[in-house]
């Protein structure tokens, strides 16, 4: 199995993969879940080692970089020695999370000594009111502070993503541009994509990426960033600042899809293998693992399931069908 590469059969290689540590968050974003969501049974979640174990055989084919998520990865106490176990294993080159920010106010140091040096951080929105509204939880100053404790314990890059939704955060764009710049952030816009709990997802709530270009260019000139490399496969179109004061990204994901560099896969909290976002089937690697399947039948169910994948989301298209599972028991 050594040396494996994960082809799928549109020719796309596949490096980069997102573990879900948790489906459980101290928030309740109305574009991730409900308020009232029931959360998967304890004993339904992988363990880290089961999760090591795992990730080493994704390593073992090809898999490069590893981005920890959620919910929200830090309600999960012993995060910093997961982070250290995955650092030992050869061959993955970059481990990166994503956070809403509160638990970095406390964590921040311990996972920067673990190896962490790469986060994104969940910012929609930096009026208070809005805020609650958005995560219904009235705590945007802990997530700012989050934020400080971060780049006083040296991470960088910081990015902070923010999801652009008419009637909320369009008339905040600028601002947090500006926030980011003065901050020095890597701010990213993310189209709002269907994946909401509460069915709020429509054209009447969505701002293209082009838009919040325009108004960003209009007061902060901005210059397109040729992507060669491994940045080809970033979701983000990355501008410049005429000005040098860094970079903001544009994850388009819904008018500019990017399906066809894709290079990600998802593993959920609970083992199971999703080759897109918006996959209407998993591979199950959980239970085979339990099971105490040989390594080498584990890694074919994944070269076989990425093998499949499907050729890109189906958002845009007239019988799309909406993933059974919400944001936080996908994994972000």
């Amino acid at each position: 199995m050594t040396n494996t590469r994960l082809i799928d059969n549109f020719n796309r290689e596949h490096t980069n993969l997102r573990i879900s540590v948790t489906d459980q968050c101290n928030f309740r974003c109305i574009y991730c879940m409900p308020e009232d969501m029931q959360f998967m049974e304890d004993d339904a979640i992988m363990t880290f080692d089961e999760i090591v174990h795992l990730a080493r055989i994704f390593v073992d084919l090809g898999i490069n970089k590893i981005r920890l998520t959620g919910g929200e990865p830090l309600v999960r106490r012993g995060v910093p020695e997961l982070i250290k176990q995955l650092g030992e294993i050869k061959g993955l080159k970059d481990i990166s999370l994503t956070t809403n920010g509160i638990g970095l106010i406390t964590q921040a140091k311990d996972l920067y000594d673990a190896g962490l040096r790469r986060i994104n951080v969940s910012l929609d929105t930096l009026d208070e009111a809005k805020f609650e509204q958005m995560t219904r939880r009235k705590v945007l100053s802990k997530v700012l502070e989050g934020l400080q404790e971060a780049q006083r314990c040296g991470f960088d890059p910081i990015k902070v993503n923010a999801v652009a939704m008419k009637g909320f955060t369009d008339d905040e764009i600028v601002d947090l541009a500006k926030f980011a710049r003065d901050n020095a952030y890597q701010l990213r816009f993310i189209e709002f994509m269907p994946l909401d709990a509460d069915d709020i997802w429509g054209r009447n709530m969505f701002i293209p990426g082009k838009e919040i270009i325009n108004k960003i260019g209009a007061v902060y000139p901005l210059n397109p960033v040729s992507m060669n490399g491994d940045a080809k496969h970033d979701p983000a179109k990355l501008y410049q600042f005429e000005d040098g004061k860094g970079d903001v990204g544009f994850i388009s994901s819904v008018t500019e899809p990017f399906c066809e560099q894709c290079n990600r896969i998802r593993l959920t909290a609970d083992g199971q293998l999703r080759t897109c976002l918006f996959s209407i089937t998993e591979t199950d690697l959980l239970t085979p693992l339990r099971a105490g399947a040989p390594d080498e039948t584990i890694g074919d169910l994944i070269i076989e399931a990425v093998k499949q994948k499907e050729p890109g989301h189906q958002i845009n298209a007239v019988n799309f069908v909406k993933p059974k599972r919400n944001m936080s028991m996908i994994g972000g």
